[in-house]
């Protein structure tokens, strides 16, 4: 059996630091706690949607930050409690991976298994677009969990989401390995995969990496630099393939240490 519970302790990224007492006191439902992450934080891409703009926040930047040092930005700026819901532009900007990872911080300091993942959902764009979500372990149901603490009713309504987000399909997320593996089967169109415009299989192959990486409890890492990649680097190679077809099967196994230029 899967031992979970190494998903309990914290992350250098995940450590919620000196504000532990307050994370501690926040309620342990998902639903409510999807809520409230959703009332501090706004995805740097989405600031239109809430009807706000740029210039009306001090830093956008799709920096992931460790929970400690964004839990400081909101409460030192604002100092009434996480469960008091900002308005959108009091928010802290971040991204889809902000959201999961304050989830996931929240969750373990609460004693609860929780693991980012990085995949694609199709729910957000045309086709699989680069994603991060929470995964969590259900002890009733004994089993793993999705949750997309970016989904609230506002892009419920954007993208006609149904779902619940606390419980987000499987069908609607796949991790980066069950795309790659379905890639590599024919069963996917490698294309439909990446995001925005940056798509393809070596998209693909990054994001097996990232979630190998975050199974391992390194949230962020150089893989997150492949914006700043030529287009001559951006192959895929028959080494690729052997390895990744490897880590994408078991994205837990202990940590493979990868150059993010590998292989050039």
């Amino acid at each position: 059996m899967e031992n979970v519970e190494r998903w309990i302790s914290h992350s250098p990224m995940s450590e919620p630091g000196r504000h532990g007492a307050v994370v501690a006191g926040l309620p342990s439902s998902v639903d409510a706690l999807n809520s409230i992450v959703q009332g501090i934080i706004i995805h740097a891409d989405w600031l239109s949607a809430y009807g706000v703009d740029e210039s009306r926040f001090d830093r956008v930047s799709r920096e992931t930050l460790p929970v400690a040092e964004r839990l400081s930005l909101i409460l030192d700026g604002d100092g009434r409690g996480l469960i008091v819901r900002r308005s959108p532009a009091q928010r802290s900007v971040g991204t889809c991976r902000d959201f999961a990872l304050m989830l996931c911080a929240i969750l373990r300091s609460k004693g609860i298994p929780a693991r980012l993942r990085c995949g694609f959902a199709d729910y957000l764009r045309d086709g699989w677009e680069d994603h991060w979500v929470c995964e969590y372990w259900d002890q009733e149901t004994i089993n793993w969990r999705l949750s997309d603490a970016q989904i609230d009713e506002v892009l419920r309504e954007k993208r006609s989401i149904a779902f619940d987000p606390a419980d987000t399909p499987r069908h609607a997320f796949m991790t980066a390995g069950q795309a790659w593996t379905a890639c590599r089967a024919g069963v996917c169109d490698p294309d439909r995969f990446g995001h925005g415009p940056t798509r393809g299989l070596w998209f693909v192959k990054v994001n097996v990496v990232r979630d190998h990486f975050a199974l391992n409890s390194r949230e962020t890492s150089a893989w997150d630099g492949w914006r700043a990649v030529p287009g001559s680097k951006r192959v895929v190679s028959g080494r690729d393939r052997t390895l990744l077809d490897s880590i994408a099967a078991c994205p837990q196994r202990p940590i493979t240490e990868l150059n993010p230029d590998w292989p050039i």
